[in-house]
């Protein structure tokens, strides 16, 4: 019979951890947290000292109770809940239910659920650590005032069910702000001028730099215009060549971060699925642990990638890297990668769809960093033509190293001249006949280009984390709630993958920023951030932490809570009439997104839902196309002839938005 008892979070993991261990060991499951802060009130006694009330949350009775049956007459009691600030906090709520003592080592961790990390760690145990607990008592107390204090204040002066956060209502405010940049761009012209030249019977596209004393921006149509009638037919003549090689480095294995945007750029995953695969991933023991901010890896991971590059590869596409984990990461944990490399076709046939493709996308990022630097050879061909000066680039991969498994993706981004320009990347072959100095190149087309500066793209959920990561607001295990409750408030919308702010949105940031500056501020929350990590490395304590934080925000709350007038959110009137009483229905924001009503409530009840549309014809019969939302809140688009029925007219329906073309 088991005389010790494990106690982890998750059924899955303490299924896969219960593979590892003997018949001494009962393993049992918490299911996240069981005990918490109470929903209904703020359960923080703020005059003293912050002293949190904790409860037994709804409907985790029975399994404490189950826990505190299992515990009874056990040798050893081990809580094994996740590697980081969130399960030391779990662990020690645990702890005090189970009235073990504080000096008791019975707190147990690791980083990958493999056979030899659980027995290490079982023969390993020590206390629970109180500066972790603390860090995380404090960001949960932090976050429940301002939520509590601020909601209900948007409540009374904007509508119900709205909700400030500590976090989230930066997030909102980066979005607005990106989206002020947007509306305040001033669109500049620019053009490019390329020539098509030819030796021999080869093509050469070379671009257009400046004149011999210095680069030319082109910005009008009539300086091009002039240009091309100076150089129109003329010699074009090789000045110079320049052959160089280019090298070019694999990215660091993923963090938290960097994998959820690299998921959403290559996959199509939205952060929270990222982050739900990854989970499961982890419990059944494929993978280390998924949240991290550290790009170190442990010499037995690099063992193991060695061992596998060489012996697929060949020896001369390994090297052995090491990554720079950034000032600010935590560093608690490795970076995230696979458990093991023995067994990639057993795990493969195991794992569901996404979970297939989560798992290869970790493994080819791990693998590739550990591989070696993929080189090019590159050439710059400058070309003279009436003393007006022109490039032409060419790159070839002279060996594809990291590349030959694994390329980073990238954001999408506008644009700038700068790109557009002959700097090229050399991201792909591109290559150039043989030239010599002197020779003459004979042109066959000049075409100009009309460009206009973009505005900068709108945050993706990839770029928002990235950005959010860039400033230090919020940890590896705060993004993917903090988009979902953005997008849950209805603050913001997805149109494709793009995140854009709601009037409410606008609001409620607007409010914000006029009377909570420093809860809306970057630099003010990342901060706060960095003292909630000096709280976990024992530099601070939480309590004067707290009241630093408190005295001022109270202060400030205080006083501005009578000043703010009530906001109305306005109807938006449309062209749709009401059937049964002939107004103009107006769109208003309920539970589940918009729809329309009639403006003469309660007299007119009559509502329906909101058919949004696009102004490009369906693709297959000109009709209509609507924009639709699945439960899930995932755009796709539909024919209105499309009423998935036998006698349907079109059956149209796409992920995509149809083009014009």
């Amino acid at each position: 019979m088991a005389n010790k008892l494990v106690i982890v979070e998750s059924p899955s993991k303490a299924k896969t951890i219960k593979k590892y261990l003997g018949s001494d060991y009962e393993v049992i499951a918490s299911q996240g947290h069981i005990i918490d802060l109470p929903v209904s009130k703020l359960g923080v006694d703020v005059e003293n000292n912050f002293k949190p009330e904790y409860i037994t949350m709804r409907g985790k009775a029975k399994i404490l109770n189950e826990i505190k049956s299992k515990a009874k007459g056990k040798e050893k009691v081990y809580l094994a809940t996740d590697p980081d600030r969130e399960g030391e906090a779990i662990a020690w709520h645990i702890k005090n239910a189970l009235n073990i003592d504080d000096n008791d080592k019975c707190r147990i961790e690791f980083n990958e659920i493999t056979k030899n990390a659980v027995k290490k760690a079982v023969s390993t145990p020590r206390n629970v650590d109180m500066n972790l607990v603390d860090a995380q008592q404090a960001r949960r107390i932090l976050d429940r005032i301002v939520g509590y204090k601020l909601s209900p204040l948007l409540w009374k002066k904007i509508k119900k069910g709205l909700s400030a956060g500590r976090v989230q209502s930066v997030a909102l405010k980066i979005i607005i702000d990106r989206e002020r940049e947007i509306t305040n761009f001033k669109s500049e012209e620019y053009w490019l001028l390329t020539a098509k030249l030819q030796k021999d019977e080869d093509v050469i596209f070379a671009k257009f730099y400046g004149d011999i004393n210095k680069k030319i921006e082109l910005s009008n149509k009539e300086q091009v215009d002039e240009i091309i009638k100076c150089i129109d037919k003329k010699d074009y003549i090789v000045e110079d060549i320049k052959k160089s090689e280019r090298k070019r480095n694999p990215s660091p294995p993923f963090t938290t971060s960097s994998l959820q945007q690299e998921a959403s750029r290559k996959l199509g995953f939205s952060v929270k699925k990222t982050m739900m695969v990854a989970q499961k991933l982890y419990e059944a023991g494929y993978i280390t642990y998924m949240r991290t901010d550290s790009v170190r890896l442990s010499d037995d991971a690099r063992a193991m990638a060695k061992e596998y590059i060489v012996n697929k590869y060949g020896n001369n596409y390994y090297n052995n890297r090491y990554f720079k984990t950034k000032q600010t990461a935590q560093d608690a944990h490795e970076a995230i990668r696979p458990s093991n490399l023995s067994n990639i076709d057993e795990i493969i046939n195991e794992l569901g769809k996404d979970e297939q493709k989560l798992y290869y996308l970790i493994l080819n990022r791990f693998l590739a960093s550990q591989m070696e630097t993929a080189i090019y050879d590159t050439t710059r061909v400058r070309i003279n033509v009436n003393n007006y000066i022109f490039y032409a680039n060419g790159s070839v991969i002279k060996f594809d190293g990291f590349m030959k498994l694994y390329t980073e993706g990238k954001d999408d981004r506008v644009k700038s001249k700068k790109d557009e320009e002959i700097e090229e990347n050399y991201e792909t072959e591109n290559i150039l006949p043989i030239m010599n100095i002197g020779d003459i190149l004979k042109q066959k087309e000049l075409k100009p280009e009309q460009k206009f500066t973009e505005p900068p793209a709108r945050f993706t959920e990839a770029s928002l984390v990235k950005m959010l990561e860039e400033k230090g607001i919020g940890r590896p295990s705060t993004y993917a709630p903090t988009i979902s409750t953005i997008l849950d408030r209805l603050y913001i919308e997805k149109e494709g993958k793009y995140l854009i702010p709601t009037e409410l949105g606008t609001i409620v940031n607007t409010m914000m920023e006029n009377n909570f500056k420093d809860i809306v501020d970057v630099s003010f929350t990342a901060d706060m951030e960095n003292k909630l990590d000096m709280v976990a490395e024992s530099k601070q304590n939480y309590i004067e932490m707290l009241s630093e934080f408190y005295k001022p925000f109270i202060t400030n709350l205080e006083d501005v809570e009578d000043k703010i007038e009530r906001v109305k959110i306005p109807d938006k009137e449309t062209d749709i009439k009401c059937e049964l009483c002939g107004r103009n229905m107006v769109i208003k924001q309920g539970r589940f997104g918009e729809f329309l009503a009639c403006p003469g409530y309660p007299e007119c009840k009559n509502a329906k839902p909101l058919e949004k549309s696009i102004d490009i014809p369906c693709p297959k019969c000109g009709g209509k196309v609507l924009v639709k939302k699945t439960k899930k809140k995932r755009t796709f688009y539909v024919c209105e002839n499309n009423t998935n029925s036998e006698d349907s007219k079109c059956d149209y329906i796409s992920w995509n938005k149809p083009k014009k073309q």
